[in-house]
């Protein structure tokens, strides 16, 4: 089964320093821990994608209203609340698997490696379904 694990953050869930404070040590050590965790899942045959994501600054918003040009929005957002960080997208076994991946990268070191105890929102990915519609 397919999983979405989806790293959020937001003022209330982030207890640590944005990482622009980080030390330069700090964010090796996160970034090192994110490749050995995708490292391990592609080797035990889990992972089928991952990445991280730029800040809400450098997001944009498009919306189609039915013809012509969409409209594009652009950052920054001041009221943006919560933010998407990254994303994995794993073939594992199921749900409580999915859930044990999720707490190991939640756990990702931040400053003075400490764990971050991040937010990783779990979310089965819809298969199409078969059949005639």
């Amino acid at each position: 089964m397919k999983y979405m694990l989806l790293m959020q953050f937001s003022a209330a869930t982030a207890d640590f320093p944005t990482i622009d404070t980080w030390t330069p040590e700090e964010i090796q050590a996160h970034i090192g821990f994110m490749r050995d965790t995708n490292a391990e899942l592609s080797a035990a045959g889990e992972l089928v994608d991952a990445q991280g994501l730029a800040m809400p600054d450098s997001a944009r918003i498009v919306r189609s209203h039915g013809g012509g040009a969409p409209v594009v929005t652009e950052g920054p957002f001041p009221e943006t609340k919560e933010w998407l960080a990254g994303w994995w997208i794993v073939d594992c076994d199921g749900l409580e698997r999915a859930v044990e991946i999720a707490g190991a990268v939640s756990a990702a070191p931040g400053p003075g490696g400490a764990p971050l105890n991040m937010p990783i929102e779990v979310r089965q990915v819809m298969a199409a379904p078969t059949g005639e519609l």
